[in-house]
């Protein structure tokens, strides 16, 4: 079992421990806040960036305790972020649906569950509790599952950001119609970073599709990296929360383009 399959795994299992039924969540989505448009938002600036609230990895491990994630997400609010990342998966990133909530009834800006979306249930929790964007990663789906959870999220009014990890994976993307593709320098099964990934695959994304860069920005070199390639925005976490000033950091990694 690799890396991504072990997380699924977990995912599964958390899934049924906490799951509610069809009538629950059905009346949670009823109450839920009205979805944020994040494409609209992240376009607002030539190159935006998604910042995210994350205490752990499985590549990193520990990485920061946030004791409060509403303060770190008002700072990145009021740094200019243009979208908020919130980690829910609990076993390798210490993520909670707790965090999530309270981060989003404190912003105003599109939320994105970031979690592994393998279910239609795991898609209805995510709006039931407020979320704008879910992440639907490639790898880990069948071209079946992908279409059958990108329709369901789209009817109940999220978008979706569908990561892809190589070409072929693109290709998948695209015959979906996805408005939105995030190119993960990061091999989910190795958990090697190869920032070669953006060079070769966001030229294959059509301008007409939001292009977000994610894993393995650190430094303005990084982002400027993506920015050539064809990103029109970043997704980062842990340069951001093991920054002594995440402002500061998102500052760095966004203002020289625009």
């Amino acid at each position: 079992m690799n890396v991504l399959e072990s997380i699924i795994a977990g995912v599964r299992e958390d899934e049924a421990r906490r799951r509610k039924s069809p009538q629950e969540i059905a009346e949670m989505i009823s109450r839920a806040p009205a979805v944020r448009d994040a494409i609209s938002s992240l376009r607002t600036n030539s190159f935006s960036i998604i910042a995210e609230v994350k205490r752990s990895s499985p590549s990193k491990g520990a990485i920061s305790a946030i004791q409060d994630p509403v303060a770190l997400a008002r700072t990145y609010e009021a740094a200019g972020a243009r979208a908020i990342s919130v980690l829910t998966e609990e076993r390798r990133f210490h993520g909670s649906l707790g965090d999530f909530q309270s981060v989003r009834t404190a912003i105003n800006l599109p939320m994105l569950r970031k979690d592994f979306m393998v279910s239609e249930y795991l898609i209805r929790e995510s709006r039931a509790y407020g979320a704008d964007i879910v992440l639907l990663i490639v790898a880990a789906l069948d071209d079946r599952e992908l279409k059958d959870l990108s329709d369901c999220a789209q009817g109940l009014g999220m978008q979706t950001l569908v990561e892809v990890h190589d070409e072929e994976e693109v290709e998948r993307a695209l015959k979906l119609d996805a408005t939105m593709i995030g190119v993960n320098a990061r091999n989910l099964k190795t958990l090697e970073v190869d920032l070669t990934a953006f060079d070769r695959l966001l030229p294959l994304i059509p301008d007409s599709v939001l292009k977000v860069a994610e894993s393995g920005i650190a430094t303005q070199q990084d982002s400027r990296r993506a920015r050539s390639a064809g990103a029109s925005a970043i997704l980062v976490g842990e340069a951001l929360v093991r920054s002594e000033s995440p402002a500061n950091a998102i500052r760095e990694l966004t203002e020289f383009a625009n």
